[in-house]
């Protein structure tokens, strides 16, 4: 892994496309930490909630470092034919193909899966150690998640740690207003997702010995997220002119056995109501039940 750190175009190029990326792949996982955590009984809400959020920093941190140790065993391991894998490549395969699986079933699921049952019914009593458990399993798909589009994207591990650390310490005190965002604007979830499929392609060629220019991953990038800012001021603009309100597309549900529509309306809360509930570092419950009578729809 690389320690240096240089101001170059290209470095803050990679440093702003990666941090908003982290962003936008990360409040997920904020949000849905709120929404195990609004499973136990208040008193036990926030400190669920404080803890999850921590320990999800935190694991982030360990895997940077975790793998930028083992992207450095470049020792050949095996050889097919005239092919030869080190741990490095073997590291860079799987985690190109987890970022495919995790970004294809994801939209699938989005889309036009259907929802799936996972445990009991939502209304059984559940411990303060349950809770933490799937916290921890939940935080762990979510960091491999966002370490593995780190290290796709750059080798620069000052890099890679300020980002993470910096976007999830932002998502911690900002994950209501980028909820909002996101929640407002789906297209900008399913950019992301189409992003991981990109560097997961990337990752695995890289494995297979075949090294492609990370200018690859940035152009498209940039341009996809150009054009996506374009199509969204053109739909503000347009339903200002017209005075109807924008009505995105409603992302399915993801867990029957989740009542995501809690922590959903503690993210998009504007009340100052101190018990109104809150989604990221804060002494405050979850309050609130979901708006009785809507349909459910997925996070982000």
């Amino acid at each position: 892994m690389d320690f240096s750190f240089a101001f170059t175009p290209d470095l803050i190029a990679v440093f702003l496309t990666l941090f908003v990326l982290e962003i936008v792949l990360g409040v997920d996982n904020v949000i849905f930490i709120s929404i195990l955590a609004s499973k136990l009984p208040k008193e036990q809400q926030a400190r669920a909630r404080n803890l999850g959020l921590t320990l999800a920093m935190l694991m982030r941190v360990i895997l940077v470092f975790f793998a930028g140790w083992l992207i450095t065993l470049t020792e050949e391991v095996f050889a097919l034919g005239d092919l030869s894998f080190s741990w490095k490549d073997i590291i860079l395969i799987a985690g190109g193909l987890f970022l495919l699986y995790k970004a294809v079933t994801e939209i699938h699921h989005k889309l036009e899966g259907a929802e799936d049952e996972h445990g009991a019914s939502g209304s059984k009593a559940i411990s303060f150690g349950a809770v933490i458990g799937q916290i921890l399993v939940l935080d762990l798909v979510f960091s491999l998640d966002s370490v593995i589009t780190a290290v796709g994207m750059t080798t620069n591990l000052i890099v890679i740690v300020t980002v993470v650390v910096l976007s999830f310490g932002i998502m911690l005190f900002a994950a209501r207003f980028i909820f909002e965002f996101v929640n407002k604007h789906p297209t900008v979830k399913m950019l992301a997702l189409s992003f991981l499929l990109l560097i997961g392609v990337f990752l695995i060629a890289e494995g297979f010995g075949f090294y492609i220019d990370k200018a690859f991953i940035y152009g498209p990038m940039a341009f996809a997220i150009f054009v996506e800012a374009l199509n969204l001021t053109y739909a503000a603009r347009r339903a200002k002119r017209e005075k109807k309100p924008e009505r995105p597309v409603k992302l399915r549900p993801r867990y029957r056995d989740v009542d995501e529509s809690v922590a959903v309306a503690a993210a998009l809360s504007r009340s100052k109501d101190p018990s109104a509930g809150a989604v990221g570092l804060s002494r405050k419950p979850v309050a609130g039940e979901g708006a009785v009578g809507t349909e459910r729809a997925g996070l982000g």
